[in-house]
């Protein structure tokens, strides 16, 4: 098939940059919050051990207090990378502008424009399941879903390896997950995307929505 007759064939979904740009705000906030509120959790469980060492000395408490120690310094360590990649997704978002674009279906692939990357995502149809509807933050999101199995190496698969998009696609377990799509600044509906994916992929995949 000729590049122009694929290009004949293709579904595109494009995307409010505005709403985009709206979320990003929001969920920089809440992300931040939570981090800051677990951060402060850690740093008082500390104190408070240390506190307990030095006003009970010799009372038998110590191994009760260590412990305590042990089991905060982890969460706090956790939190300071958690704010580190929060500060990258911003720098990421601060050098790329949102793409017009959210995705584009063609007979041969699926193309994401993920927030941040420097080009497209390309998923063969046999790599991906398809989008889950999930409720995120207040808002809906569509989740991609690979086969299992699939990652950056995957023939026939482009892009999964920028940072960008690791931060959405398979974000790391210190951030809560955002949605690779806000729902709402789809230019098409959701029950339309999913017949699309179902038509170009043969049926092998779609939307799911979660319980």
């Amino acid at each position: 098939m000729s590049q122009h007759g694929e290009d004949a064939q293709a579904f595109v979904v494009g995307i409010d940059r505005e709403a985009v740009r709206g979320r990003r705000e929001r969920v920089r906030k809440v992300q931040r919050r939570g981090a800051w509120v677990t951060l402060a959790i850690g740093a008082l469980g500390i104190l408070v051990a240390l506190v307990a060492l030095i006003a009970f000395r010799g009372s038998g408490l110590w191994p009760f207090a260590l412990l305590l120690i042990v089991a905060m310094i982890p969460l706090v360590l956790s939190t300071v990378l958690a704010l580190r990649l929060i500060a990258e997704r911003q720098r990421w978002y601060a050098a790329n502008d949102v793409q017009p674009i959210a995705m584009r279906m063609t007979p041969r692939a699926l193309e994401l424009a993920c927030e941040g990357a420097a080009y497209p995502v390309v998923l063969p149809w046999a790599t991906v399941r398809g989008f889950r509807q999930e409720k995120l933050f207040g808002q809906y999101t569509l989740e991609l879903d690979l086969a299992p199995g699939v990652g950056a190496t995957t023939a026939g698969v482009r892009g999964l390896d920028q940072p960008s998009v690791r931060t959405v696609v398979k974000p790391n377990p210190l951030l809560r997950p955002t949605g690779l799509f806000l729902v709402k600044a789809l230019d098409q509906p959701v029950h339309v995307i999913d017949q699309a994916l179902q038509h170009f992929s043969g049926g092998t995949t779609r939307v799911s929505r979660s319980n």
